[in-house]
């Protein structure tokens, strides 16, 4: 599988309007070569840099199988979206923009999309990315990495 964006490739920055510091907007994604066996995808972005570990930034599950791509600002939208979104650790729900700490160097996200084996993850109300993420153990069929880094 291969997952991208119009917006910054593997490896580079990620611009700022994507951030904290700009208008905090998910990037645009798209993915392709997924297996056949595909039920639903889930997508996870993270900054495994954070001083306290690994900081969830967004969480997205139950994709269709027919789904290949997220628009920009997609991760924004709210309830009234259609999509499925754990709550991230700045304790909202929905895409939380990379906000490294001052002066802490270049942090990189990474954003995760995961072909799964079922249609839909079994999880609560409000669930947050880290249920996500420990809800996916034994359904993951492929996996696609994009990275991305930002710095104040």
């Amino acid at each position: 599988m291969k997952l991208s964006s119009s917006a910054f490739q593997n490896g580079e920055g990620i611009p700022r309007r994507f951030t904290c510091d700009g208008e905090n907007l998910s990037p645009p994604l798209a993915w392709s070569g997924a297996p056949t066996a595909a039920r639903s995808f889930a997508l996870l972005c993270d900054d495994p840099d954070a001083p306290r570990g690994v900081w969830r930034h967004w969480a997205v599950y139950d994709l269709p199988a027919d789904c290949a791509a997220l628009p920009e600002g997609a991760g924004n939208a709210g309830p009234r979206s259609g999509l499925r979104q754990g709550e991230n650790d700045f304790g909202d729900e929905g895409y939380g923009g990379p906000c490294p700490p001052h002066g802490h160097g270049t942090h990189h996200y990474r954003f995760r999309l995961l072909a799964l084996s079922v249609a839909a993850l079994d999880l609560r109300p409000h669930a947050t990315c880290r249920d996500v993420e420990q809800a996916l153990d034994g359904l993951i069929l492929a996996e696609a990495t994009l990275i991305g880094h930002y710095r104040r």
